[in-house]
């Protein structure tokens, strides 16, 4: 994988291709599908990114065979505009990941009018010609987690510990500080921005920060930086909601996880693209969207209470009677 940057710069100076050509090995007749995906984090990561990688690999087994795949992977934010030219350059469709993608991918859609790009994340977009945006609704879920977390601090305060303090994150924490005083109107929140959602060093330390303020229970937004959060949480016997990947049962630390379903709307983004009813311009996932979309998991046997409430907001949200942000 050329996941660093003097690679990425090399690859392109000289032209070649990047990251994983995945069904290279079609036949030349067969190559009428032609899909570049940028995955700007880590795999491995155990959050979004990972998330994102299984939509890839989805793609690639959907349609590995019938054209060519690209996906480049792990790369540094300031070389995302390089990337996502290459792909363009390449491709008849790009999808990337993130927020932090979103910049460079509304500049390089301008200069490729004849591709169709589609950002998984990110602010909503207002005018585009060639380019969707997917509103995972991740402020929404978060409005769940902040109930579950607050319903679940003996404490009596919980804590939001996220990296880049980006337009989607920032509506996430909102959220959760909303969701939180709509269960509990007396708990206490905590938000904690770290600079960077692959950090392990600055996400233990926020993490920590919160637990001497009496933080019990923490959501994060993170990628590679989540260790950081376990290890504060296990040293200090505090607790987590996890996601967008499952948590319950691989770890006691979690009660709860929300699930994003980012590799589902990438593999739905390249289905669309795929069968003729991609469109450009915003649109919106979340809870309404089904179960692969997005849903919060209570782990092990749940209290009643707290389940009667997730199930509660549940149908408030989906029904219109709560109304969250965009995100």
């Amino acid at each position: 994988m050329r996941s660093d940057r003097r690679r990425l710069l090399t690859a392109l100076a000289t032209g070649t291709a990047l990251g994983i050509l995945i069904g290279a090995g079609a036949p030349a007749g067969a190559q009428d599908i032609k899909v570049g995906i940028l995955v700007p984090g880590s795999q491995t990561d155990k959050g979004f990114m990972q998330s994102a990688y299984g939509g890839a690999k989805k793609v690639e087994q959907n349609y590995g065979a019938k054209g060519k795949v690209q996906l480049i992977e792990n790369i540094n934010y300031a070389d995302m505009e390089q990337a996502l030219t290459q792909l363009a350059t390449d491709n008849k469709f790009v999808v990337s990941v993130s927020g932090a993608s979103q910049a460079a991918m509304t500049k390089v859609s301008k200069r490729f009018p004849g591709v169709k790009f589609n950002l998984v994340g990110g602010a909503k977009i207002s005018e585009a010609t060639n380019m969707a945006q997917y509103d995972m609704r991740q402020a929404e879920i978060n409005f769940i987690s902040g109930a579950v977390a607050a319903l679940s601090s003996k404490s009596g305060t919980v804590s939001f510990v996220a990296g880049l303090e980006i337009p989607g994150v920032v509506n996430a924490s909102k959220e959760f500080e909303k969701g939180a005083k709509y269960a509990r109107p007396d708990i206490k929140t905590i938000v904690v921005f770290t600079g960077s959602f692959d950090d392990v060093a600055k996400a233990k330390e926020a993490t920590l920060a919160t637990i001497s303020q009496g933080a019990d229970v923490h959501v994060h937004v993170m990628n590679k930086g989540l260790p950081g959060i376990e290890q504060a949480a296990r040293e200090k016997g505090t607790r987590m909601i996890g996601g967008p990947l499952p948590a319950c049962g691989s770890d006691p630390l979690y009660i709860a996880y929300s699930r994003t379903g980012v590799g589902y709307l990438v593999d739905y983004a390249v289905k669309a693209f795929v069968d003729g009813t991609w469109k450009p311009g915003p649109a919106s996932f979340g809870l309404k969207a089904g179960p692969e979309a997005s849903d919060m998991v209570l782990c092990g046997t749940p209290d009643p209470a707290i389940k009667a409430k997730v199930d509660e907001i549940k149908k408030a949200i989906i029904g219109g009677q709560i109304v969250t942000l965009d995100g």
